[in-house]
């Protein structure tokens, strides 16, 4: 009897088993964020059958996948090796990869309040998860043989670099903390996710809220293109009598730029800048004091006297002490060219007897006026001959003259898209024709998209386990024109566009073993990016591409030279806003939290650093979302000025040689060291090789109008 009920209760487990697992395979199935990537090109994500409420499941199921992976390895029975840990590791988890690429697309580009909902659920989960990785005391243990044996008997290099890499990540997020140390370190991270959230979702809310319409009688100084555009986003927010500005950067800038109606350009000047700071239950300020605190005491907790000490100790830069060094040599003379700037503009509304002070609102408007009084250039002539289609082309043209690429637009259907507006086009080298990659395009705002212009992955190139291809997308923010019209952009939305292109370039060229190697040092990788806006101002570009949407004429030469001697121009304003944000970034994370009100901490060091009244942060502190929605720019906002160093320096490589910024023996120079290497190479290291020496700060300096430093 005995034997009998043993027999019933193993076949009962064995049937239990068998159904959870068919259970699984369920799930699998009919999820469709879980389903395989299939289709053409190595298989591409499923954006045709993306369904929201799939999402929550589908990230569960993907962790809980992720982490039974690193059980396995953690408590694998094998001596440690590089082969059964690392390279182990690298190769698990993707479920969760591609999961991700989904939620990313719903947090960045279809935003809505249903996923946002969701997102707040995910947020501890993700936070969770991640610790339980981090803070797995079996699989450290692993990690840090492997890594101690490396020290003795060296791996091959990129090997190596991925030993280093992981270990550092480890011991960075708490894996040599005690037990107790741990548990509050993975309290502190799943508080703070939910921080960030909160923080993001505020910022949208408050662009997608805050919203100027104006009537026929408020267009006065405004071009045809940008009142078209406006006409048609006040008939998408139910408004069709008027015309609607909206609470973004490409929509504000314009219209502070060309507006002549004051009052309306000091509201859509406060709508904009007050983002998170509205004394609502959409406030960022109190969020900012929470972030700052467990910020500190998470690192405090590892011996760190701040969380700039942290986070820089692995970032180009090193410390705190030499990022701010940077900022601070560049600071003096960006403000007095301010006040330069304003003197001139003064100049300018006292002629035309406005009767006012320069004012924050005023400044980009009377910019524009000395812009054309000094150099005789006018913005909006200038926008005529930037029409996005042809900047796409101007990019791939570049593209294929640096690295050998040639772009072709899919248009059978073949590959699925997120949104009507995404172009994909297959990325194949021009020379011999093997497949590279695919690049989607994501050009227009809409709602329910973030502000601004970034670049991401949906799948990046390693070689461990065979070549994969990669899946590079590019997303903007241009206002979309009326039917039937092209989409005329301003010259720095045009340099945007390419600095984004930049990042794309990097994703594609990358030559990489290991996903940890496609990783980037944050004060580095901007750098390419930037690099490759010098080629907007190369005679083959304007040439080939800069024509007028009418005429189909290029840019006149006499433009041109308005443009080149044009653009050390308002350097004071670009430079000093972002320097604002850049120093209030560090201070944030230099200073007690516990002395720290944003509103007042950030007046009182602005005045201290001697601010101009007439202009503010590029980012003020309730949204500046690249430190407080995440941690990828937290005391990392500097690296874009670190970046431009790099960037001044190598631009000037290449005005050096004869075959200047199409010359092929240093085109394949900056392939090779700048861009194929990714983070397999420290990136000092590899700047070196490319410029046969360190970047030196006096090319930025020559670059801005500024004086050298002797």
């Amino acid at each position: 009897m005995k034997i009998h009920s043993k027999l019933i209760i193993l076949s009962l487990l064995t049937l239990s088993i068998a159904y959870k697992e068919k259970a699984k395979d369920s799930l699998m199935t009919e999820n469709s964020l879980l389903k395989e990537w299939d289709g053409p090109y190595e298989g591409v994500p499923n954006f045709e059958s993306m369904q929201l409420e799939d999402l929550e499941p589908a990230m569960d199921q993907a962790i809980g996948n992720h982490l039974s992976e690193i059980e396995d390895i953690a408590n694998s029975s094998e001596p440690a090796t590089f082969e059964n840990t690392i390279e182990a590791l690298e190769r698990a988890g993707k479920l969760v990869d591609r999961v991700y690429t989904y939620y990313g697309i719903w947090s960045s580009n279809l935003s809505s309040e249903e996923f946002r909902d969701i997102q707040q659920k995910l947020s501890p989960k993700l936070s969770d998860y991640q610790s339980k990785i981090l803070q797995n005391e079996e699989l450290f243990k692993r990690i840090k043989t492997v890594h101690d044996n490396s020290l003795e008997d060296n791996l091959e290099r990129q090997e190596q670099r991925v030993v280093e890499l992981v270990y550092k990540s480890f011991e960075m997020n708490g894996a040599n903390l005690d037990a107790a140390g741990k548990g509050r370190y993975a309290e502190i991270n799943k508080e703070l996710s939910k921080l960030y959230t909160d923080f993001s979702n505020n910022i949208l809310h408050d662009e997608e809220n805050y919203v100027t319409f104006l009537d026929e009688n408020q267009l006065g100084g405004l071009s045809d293109s940008f009142i078209r555009s406006a006409k048609k986003e006040a008939e998408r927010q139910g408004q069709p009598e008027q015309y609607a500005i909206v609470n973004t950067r490409s929509s504000m800038d314009p219209f502070l730029t060309y507006s002549d109606e004051r009052e309306l350009r000091e509201k859509v000047w406060r709508n904009y800048y007050s983002r998170g700071d509205n004394d609502d239950e959409y406030d960022n300020n109190e969020l900012i004091k929470k972030i700052l605190k467990l910020r500190d005491e998470r690192v405090a907790l590892l011996g760190y006297d701040n969380y700039a000490q942290w986070r820089l100790q692995d970032r180009m830069a090193k410390n705190p002490e030499n990022a701010m060094n940077l900022l601070m040599a560049v600071w003096p003379s960006a403000i007095a060219r301010v006040e330069e700037e304003v003197e001139d503009m003064q100049e300018v509304a006292n002629k035309e007897n406005a009767g006012i002070e320069i004012e924050a609102w005023d400044y980009r408007y009377y910019a524009e006026k000395v812009r054309q009084e000094k150099y005789d250039l006018d913005s909006e002539e200038v926008k005529e001959y930037l029409v996005l289609d042809n900047l796409t082309d101007a990019i791939f043209y570049v593209a294929g003259r640096l690295f050998d690429f040639e772009f072709s637009e899919i248009t059978d259907g073949s590959v699925p898209v997120f949104h009507q507006d995404v172009k994909v086009y297959e990325v194949t080298s021009k020379s011999n024709g093997e497949h590279i990659g695919l690049f989607y395009l994501d050009p227009y705002a809409r709602k329910g998209k973030r502000s601004g212009a970034w670049a991401t992955t949906y799948r990046s190139y390693t070689s461990y386990d065979g070549e994969t291809n990669v899946l590079a997308s590019n997303n903007s923010n241009f206002v979309k024109a009326a039917e039937g019209e092209p989409v005329l952009v301003s010259w720095d939305d045009a340099e945007t566009f390419f600095h984004e292109f930049g990042h794309a370039l990097h994703f594609l060229s990358a030559d990489v073993k290991y996903p940890t190697l496609n990783g980037g040092v944050r004060d580095y990788t901007e750098f390419q990016s930037q690099l490759l806006e010098r080629w907007i101002y190369t005679d083959e570009v304007i040439n080939n591409y800069l024509k007028h949407y009418e005429t189909g004429q290029p840019m006149p030469e006499e433009l041109i030279a308005k443009i080149k001697k044009a653009s050390k121009f308002n350097q004071g304003f670009a430079t000093t806003e972002f320097l604002a944000s850049a120093i209030m970034d560090m201070k944030y994370h230099t200073t007690n939290p516990s002395e720290i009100d944003p509103k007042t901490f950030e007046k009182e060091t602005l005045d201290e650093l001697k601010m101009p009244e007439e202009l503010v942060m590029r980012h003020r502190s309730p949204h500046f979302g690249h430190v407080f929605s995440g941690e990828g720019y937290a005391t990392g906002y500097y690296g874009y000025l670190w970046a431009d160093v790099l960037t001044s320096d190598a631009a000037e490589a290449f005005a050096e040689v004869d075959g200047g910024f199409y010359d092929e023996d240093l085109s394949e120079k900056l392939v090779k060291f700048l861009f194929a290497p990714r983070n397999a190479i420290d990136p000092a290291k590899a700047y070196r090789q490319f410029r046969g020496r360190d970047a030196e700060i006096d090319a930025l300096m020559r670059d801005r109008g500024f004086p050298v430093p002797e």
